[in-house]
């Protein structure tokens, strides 16, 4: 018998689509570096506590929409096995759903992922390319007596994280009456780039491997497989504890004339708290991938606002021994060295090795060799630290609490900014269930936070 005090049964969900009135009908060939993504989703969820008005939301979204043409579209295949969006205005799903339960206390301590998929309308990821499929999901669900949820879900292959901001703040700015800098929607630039490279660039890559479709299909495999072994943890690092990280790789540079940022030493800290976890000999190779965005290196190459994948990654590595005893600060230092090695020529020549392999027809069997070195030797780690995700709001007040899905690749970390939006930062570690319980235990707990320790110790009164 069908439980009538289920969720399910106490929700009433509309569904509408939402288009911006135009058709311009041009087909937008996507970039090299939105082919990396494959079609998945990319949706974020933002919890507020005041009712959002759906049908007012409908309305500025639209209105919005003139300005992302993409958003509106749908995906095609390309002849050559890259992909293009068909500016057609078949418009984005917009979900309004009613639900009999108040607004759970999320937060730190009580995570919504368990429930993230309830706050998302879901597309199939596979059931895309060559379909009336939409490339942007909206979800508004209002709990009863007072509150919000909006889960917002774009397809991976036209945003990263940073364009998928700039497109909820332009939405969040219209809603507002304010101004906000128009995107860019001009793919071929970032194309074009890779017309000079440097010589025997299109032939080979250290940050991207053609697999065998063999190869693909089973790291693909592996990844689903380990998921339900995965546990992702939610740790709070204070803006004073951040601060002392930073004041400790600095100590160990005095004098050198050497500068490692905030963002260097906190990723250095991880990086060596999570090798000593991994506990592997000391020989091995302990990779770090950083993801790490392209718009700096290339400057004014690339309009400041344009609007799509414009990410890399960087992979230092270190032996386990090596990273597990050397100083923060020299560890800080191979994080710059890294995150500073993506110039604009080897973004070119990446973007020409990219380009070979898509007018090859092997665009779908390309992977970054930091995914495949994931359950090996590697740790992802993507800092969004600075992006204002906080700021996405609609008249009613900021969101209290914002959440990612999590991921299902083991020893991936994501930083974001905490509601406070000072200097703390929340991380969001993805980690095989038994490292993540052994990390719960107090003794690495005081490892983690090793820094906070020393800063109270500093602070107390002798």
């Amino acid at each position: 018998m069908r439980n009538l005090r289920s969720p399910a049964a106490r929700q009433r969900a509309r569904s509408h689509v939402v288009r911006a009135g135009a058709a311009s009908g041009d087909r937008v060939r996507l970039t090299v570096y939105d082919l990396l993504t494959g079609t998945f989703y990319t949706p974020r969820t933002f919890f507020y506590r005041t009712t959002l008005d759906a049908s007012a939301l409908r309305d500025s979204l639209a209105r919005t929409l003139v300005h992302y043409p993409l958003l509106t579209g749908r995906l095609e295949r390309d002849r050559d096995g890259g992909l293009s969006v068909r500016c057609n205005d078949a418009g984005a799903v917009f979900t309004e759903v009613d639900v009999d339960e108040p607004m759970p206390d999320y937060g730190l301590g009580r995570s919504a992922r368990p429930e993230l998929r309830r706050y998302l309308h879901e597309v199939n990821p596979f059931l895309v390319v060559g379909r009336d499929a939409p490339l942007l999901t909206v979800k508004v669900t209002r709990m009863r007596g007072g509150g919000s949820v909006l889960g917002v879900a774009i397809n991976h292959c036209v945003v990263d994280a940073t364009s998928h901001l700039a497109f909820l703040r332009h939405w969040s700015a219209e809603h507002r009456g304010l101004d906000h800098p128009l995107p860019c929607h001009d793919r071929g630039l970032l194309d074009a780039l890779g017309a000079r490279v440097e010589p025997g660039a299109r032939e080979r890559s250290e940050q991207y491997a053609v697999t065998r479709r063999r190869e693909k299909w089973a790291f693909i495999a592996r990844v689903n497989a380990g998921a339900a072994r995965m546990r992702t943890l939610t740790l709070r690092f204070p803006a004073e504890e951040v601060g002392a990280i930073k004041e400790a790789a600095a100590a160990g540079l005095a004098g050198t004339g050497r500068w490692v940022s905030t963002s260097d030493a906190f990723t250095a800290h991880l990086w060596k708290v999570l090798a000593e976890l991994r506990a592997r000999p000391g020989e091995s190779r302990e990779s770090l991938g950083l993801i790490v965005g392209v718009r700096a290196a290339l400057g004014s190459a690339l309009p400041e606002h344009y609007w799509g994948n414009a990410v890399t990654n960087s992979r230092p590595a270190l032996t386990a021994a090596e990273l597990r005893s050397a100083p923060l600060g020299a560890v800080a230092e191979t994080v710059r060295a890294a995150v500073a090695g993506v110039t604009e020529q080897r973004v070119r020549d990446e973007i020409g090795f990219l380009d070979a392999q898509r007018a090859a027809g092997r665009s779908r069997r390309v992977l970054s060799r930091m995914s495949l070195e994931a359950f090996d030797s590697a740790v992802a780690l993507n800092n969004v630290g600075k992006l204002p995700v906080y700021g996405v709001e609609f008249g009613g007040g900021r969101p209290f609490w914002y959440e990612f899905p999590a991921s299902p690749v083991p020893w991936t970390v994501l930083i974001t900014p905490t509601p406070a939006e000072d200097d703390s930062r929340d991380v969001r570690l993805s980690l095989p269930r038994d490292q993540a319980r052994v990390l719960g235990e107090p003794g690495w707990q005081r490892r983690l936070h090793a820094h906070a320790y020393a800063y109270a110790d500093a602070d107390r009164p002798r």
